[in-house]
């Protein structure tokens, strides 16, 4: 297994030693792996304590943004500048289990013999471990996406996700995109499938998302996605014997 690990933060400062820790013991019996840190425009001590933290882990890499652009521009910067092939994405707060990576990747690796066009596995959290308020909205906001997309995913918020970094790097890219990516990578010709995934409860800080922010921009992103997928056409290519 050769991997990157992508981790972008907002704000994380309790959350980023433990978490480290653990996606270097996870990483363990991977041929080659690296792990990068996208601090984005953190006003907090996340920057002093990722510094301390590369002088004790080799295979971190941390990036900083001059000020906060949003989770999906951090996954974007990370991805650009991973040396490998396969990607994995993680909250950094700690909710995500690094112990899962290894085995999305086993699932990638098998699913793919059999699909052929497999570009993702994402996360799904049958067990959440938020505030019932949040599981209700999240619930209530999967529900409506898989409707109006037909993504067939249960769960796009979750921030466990593996996928092709040349794939990811094909689709359309525009703030809030990793809330779309099933939807987005379906409508580029690729799969993608779910695979169960562990949840903890976040051990310090707090959630940088409010309900009603994440539901206005929710659904304004939403409209905007349906519109890329009734403006895509996949041709079918023939080719003739003669080369025409």
């Amino acid at each position: 297994m050769k991997i990157s690990v992508i981790v972008p933060v907002h704000n994380e400062e309790e959350n980023i030693l433990f978490l480290i820790e653990e996606i270097v013991k996870a990483m363990r019996a991977a041929q080659a792996y690296e792990i990068i840190y996208v601090d984005d425009g953190s006003n907090d001590n996340t920057a002093t304590v990722l510094r301390h933290a590369l002088q004790k882990t080799k295979s971190l890499r941390v990036i900083r943004h001059e000020r906060s652009y949003g989770q999906s521009t951090a996954i974007y910067t990370g991805v650009k500048a991973a040396n490998y092939s396969c990607i994995a994405t993680l909250d950094g707060d700690g909710q995500n289990d690094p112990a899962d990576i290894p085995r999305l990747y086993e699932v990638f690796m098998r699913q793919s013999k059999r699909l052929g066009n497999l570009w993702m596995v994402v996360g799904w959290r049958r067990k959440r471990h938020d505030s019932a308020w949040r599981l209700f909205s999240s619930r209530a906001a999967n529900t409506v996406r898989s409707c109006l997309l037909g993504d067939n995913t249960p769960d796009t918020g979750c921030g466990l996700k593996l996928f092709l970094r040349d794939k990811f790097l094909l689709l359309p890219y525009f703030d809030h995109m990793h809330r779309f990516l099933p939807a987005l990578i379906l409508r580029a010709g690729g799969q993608v499938i779910s695979e169960p995934v562990n949840h903890r409860p976040r051990m310090a800080g707090y959630s940088k998302y409010g309900t009603l922010d994440r539901l206005w921009v929710g659904i304004t992103d939403l409209l905007g996605v349906m519109w890329l997928k009734r403006r895509m056409k996949l041709p079918v290519i023939k080719e003739s014997e003669n080369g025409y």
